[in-house]
């Protein structure tokens, strides 16, 4: 059974209940950052969203509903 959260408009699939609340967190947290231009301790955006785009799973996904990929 898949979850979903729309993020941006965009659905993003989850594999499980708990993945909801992290991708919720990620969400939350990149908006932020979007909104104050602060992407610390990286020296721009595209530096952090290289790096987290590293981590992979869920951020990735958030990363690509947010329009950040």
């Amino acid at each position: 059974m898949a979850f979903t959260l729309e993020i941006n408009g965009k659905m993003v699939e989850l594999s499980v209940p708990s993945n909801v609340a992290v991708a919720q967190r990620v969400a939350c947290h990149m908006q932020r950052r979007i909104k104050e231009d602060d992407w610390r301790p990286f020296k721009s955006k595209e530096e952090a969203v290289k790096a987290w785009a590293k981590l992979g799973g869920i951020r990735v996904q958030v990363l690509k509903a947010l329009d950040l990929l």
